[in-house]
């Protein structure tokens, strides 16, 4: 199957929207055909062996539109309608004048004066409506063409109800010549007050103006999406035989050694080769600070260096780019169509159709009840003028426009309409433990120290460790690192796999194992230490010669901000479960520390799918599934919304129908708020613009005119520009929904909490300087500083487990010298 975008011209409302996707629709071949009211476009998925490009467009031009490959089409409307828009205001106001001044006792040339010169009068209103109707013939080509075809839409009933007041105005004008040149002025003056050229000029002219207020609210709605666009940068330094040399972005090819300076961004996707440096990633990921970067680490497409050198090899360029690939499915979930907007889609099919039929039977009643044709003619144009289905048409897709939009800035992908609809319905949340609710990386959670000092301990287990390259031990010799420690000599080691290992460290023989280990060497376990469970962590046992004493606790470590995330789910009245392969007390521990209500654990990667199956199989609550491993793809697939975690596999982002580009948990409960504000949206909108036509089309109709209830055409015509802008500035109200934020609490999970450091700075001079250190410093995650610029000196307060070398590149970034660094 081929999906394929085509531009489409000439569509005005819902119901032209309906018309292509019908005349696309039932083509051999085409599975599925979908209108963006919003962007003009027209999505097929089409067999290519039983149609083609030419039979679509062909089909579609068949049913009165314009159609061409996406792309290939230069439109001039937008420039040259606020042109014709002006014109048809000026001559209109003019128009209004001349027909109302009289009525606020404006001065009035003799000339056009309704009393003096009836003639005078209908002549020159006839005279500033031509031009008007010139300038605006498109309305009713568009309009004609439509009824030709079968298709009747927004413009047939503009034109209907324009042309109609325009055209029996004109006769009336006749008629009042026809009695001026008679000499019966008294009949010339009566029949002025039968004329509606100010009404025909204003439907034209407010409508063209509703379109042009439209047509920015939803240039505003698809702003998100041209942002990202923008973010592609035209040129690109590359190296090539040696040489630098500067290309456009669209010739670089995979393999070519990119070059990037400080407030560069990345035209390409690649791995660095050379250099280092930091990037902001805000763009893809939404994450505002800046991540280091080193050689072998990945560069993204559109994050900006902010500080440093980098070369990095391109290995993903133009279409390919993760850039590309964001921009490709926010624009494919744009295009697609919600289920709630089907309703919409049916209502709108038949809605022309049934105006008419609708304004015939005003035109029919008031002509049998009034004898008079020109307020049956009056009520008729209200009923075509007002009920113009733009609103009902806009509802769904601008929403849909406008929050894709807004998620994408916010590191949220959402592949389908669809899917953001199902977010909004979500009930339970299933999360998968390794990689998603933790890190993936094991972390030293606690120290269990007989008689003796955890930083001690800690010491001499990260040296004995040091010679090993497993994750755990490695995981020691971190948390010694960060907390400073200086590590003793070691000698005399050895590994014996599955067990543990042992060295001499200054002299004294150590082991550091598992339980197995301790019991192979006979070394004593103390009751309090055997009967532990150690609340799911994983236990090394540390043994100084004879003697155990003491025992490191690990633990994959829990994202800083699942508890957040869990929290606030659990706020919108969301269950939430976890689906693990590994053990019940590690999956018991992690929930618990995370807030979740229950865990499910030791399941095979098919069990999770089984599972989630039974989550859901009610039927009445929606289930999300959130994971980032091969093993998660199956249970992605099978919930009613599959979540990937954006530093996961490629194959759980294929499988998934939201993305999570900045790797925080956060964004789930983002996403779900998300869908849940757009489903509210996108009701609100339905609501109102059926409410509005259930509402104006009576009094259009003149049911009420009984009880001093009524309007003209011109009143009609502002209403439903003014529907049609509302709805799509309701929409524009997702741009600013706000996302819960976390922040990291005092103590960060290192089991050593807070530290303190006095840094010595040169460079400072006056309370700019000071600031500019203060700032440099507290924008990393957790820290305060105090400067003292007659000191020169910093007094900072960070977690244990941030790397003190972090401060000083952070200040010398900065534009500063850090001359000492001194824990206190």
């Amino acid at each position: 199957m081929k999906r394929q975008t085509f531009d489409i011209t000439g569509m005005s409302c819902a119901a032209c929207a309906a018309h292509v996707e019908k005349a696309s629709g039932t083509l051999d071949g085409v599975e599925e055909a979908s209108v963006s009211l919003l962007t003009n476009a027209l999505t097929v998925v089409y067999d290519e062996h039983m149609t083609d490009e030419n039979k679509i467009i062909a089909a579609v031009k068949k049913s009165g539109y314009g159609c061409a490959p996406a792309g290939a089409q230069v439109k001039t409307e937008k420039r040259s309608f606020p042109t014709r828009l002006v014109i048809s205001i000026v001559l209109s106001l003019l128009l209004m004048y001349i027909s109302m001044g009289h009525m606020l006792g404006l001065p009035m040339p003799a000339v056009v004066d309704m009393h003096k010169n009836p003639a005078g009068y209908a002549g020159a209103q006839l005279l500033l409506l031509l031009p008007v109707l010139i300038v605006c013939a498109k309305m009713f080509r568009g309009g004609f063409l439509a009824i030709l075809h079968g298709a009747p839409n927004m413009d047939t009933l503009v034109m209907l109800g324009s042309g109609t007041a325009a055209v029996y105005s004109a006769v009336v004008t006749v008629l009042i010549f026809a009695a001026a040149a008679s000499g019966d002025l008294a009949r010339a003056h009566t029949l002025t007050s039968r004329l509606y050229f100010e009404s025909a000029a204003m439907i034209l002219t407010l409508v063209g103006l509703g379109k042009t207020l439209e047509e920015h609210a939803k240039g505003k709605a698809k702003a998100a999406i041209e942002a990202l666009t923008k973010l592609v940068p035209d040129t690109a330094a590359v190296e090539r035989d040696g040489v630098e040399v500067e290309i456009s972005a669209g010739e670089l090819v995979v393999g070519d050694i990119v070059i990037l300076r400080a407030g560069q961004r990345a035209p390409a996707d690649g791995e660095v080769v050379f250099g280092e440096g930091a990037l902001d990633n805000a763009a893809i990921t939404g994450e505002s600070m800046p991540v280091d970067v080193v050689c072998g680490d990945r560069v993204t497409s559109a994050s900006v260096l902010v500080d440093g050198y980098l070369k990095f090899r391109a290995d993903k360029v133009g279409g390919d780019t993760t850039l590309s690939s964001i921009i490709a499915m926010v624009e494919e979930a744009a295009a697609s169509k919600a289920p709630i907007a089907k309703t919409a889609d049916r209502v709108s099919a038949v809605f022309v159709p049934v105006v008419l039929g609708i304004s015939l039977l005003t035109f029919a009643v008031w002509l049998f009840v009034a004898r008079d044709l020109t307020t049956a003619l009056r009520y008729a144009i209200n009923v075509l003028v007002i009920s113009c289905p733009c609103a009902l048409g806009l509802a769904t897709p601008t929403a849909i426009m406008v929050a894709t939009g807004t998620g994408a800035a916010h590191g949220i992908l959402i592949k389908s309409a669809a899917t953001l609809e199902a977010l909004g319905h979500i009930g339970r949340v299933a999360f998968d433990k390794t990689g998603t609710v933790t890190t993936g990386t094991p972390v030293l959670y606690d120290i269990l120290a007989l008689d003796t000092d955890k930083r001690r301990l800690l010491a001499a287990a990260a040296a004995a460790e040091s010679l090993s390259a497993h994750p755990l031990a490695q995981a020691v010799l971190s948390a010694a690192q960060k907390e400073g420690l200086t590590l003793p000599a070691v000698t005399d080691f050895s590994e014996k796999r599955g067990r543990g290992i042992s060295a001499d460290v200054c002299g004294v023989p150590m082991r550091l194992g598992n339980l197995a280990m301790m019991q192979e060497a006979h070394i004593a376990i103390p009751p309090l230490v055997a009967e532990s469970d150690f609340g799911g962590q994983t236990p090394i046992y540390v043994a100084e010669g004879d003697t155990l004493s003491g025992v490191l606790l690990l633990s994959d470590e829990i994202r800083p901000d699942a508890a957040f995330a869990i929290e606030q789910l659990k706020s919108q009245g969301i269950e939430t479960v976890m689906l693990t392969g590994d053990t019940a007390k590690s999956a018991a521990a992690v929930a618990q520390a995370a807030g979740i209500d229950r865990s499910i654990a030791e399941l095979l990667p098919g069990e999770k799918e089984k599972h989630l199956q039974e989550l859901r199989k009610d039927g009445t609550i929606k289930v999300m599934m959130v994971g980032d491993g091969i093993n998660d793809s199956p249970a992605l697939a099978a919930a009613d919304v599959g979540v990937a975690i954006g530093s996961g596999t490629d194959v759980a982002i294929g499988t998934a129908d939201v993305v999570l580009a900045g790797g925080g948990l956060c964004g789930v409960t983002h996403a779900v708020l998300l869908g849940r504000r757009s489903l509210h949206i996108i009701r609100q909108n339905l609501f109102w613009a059926l409410i509005y036509n259930s509402i104006c089309i009576p009094i259009a109709a003149g049911v009420f005119a009984s009880l001093g209830l009524s309007i003209t055409p011109m009143i009609a015509a502002a209403a439903m520009s003014f529907s049609s802008v509302s709805v799509v500035t309701n929409s524009l109200r997702l741009r600013a929904i706000r996302f819960p934020i976390f922040t990291p609490s005092e103590e960060e999970t290192s089991m050593f909490g807070k530290v303190n450091y006095t840094m010595k700075i040169e460079g400072m001079s006056c309370a700019h300087c000071s600031a500019r250190v203060k700032a440099a410093l507290e924008a990393l995650r957790g820290v305060s500083a105090e400067i003292s610029l007659e000191e020169k000196t910093a007094r900072i307060k960070c977690p244990a487990s941030l790397d003190s070398e972090k401060l000083k590149d952070a200040v010398q970034n900065a534009g500063y010298t850090v001359v000492e660094l001194t824990r206190v």
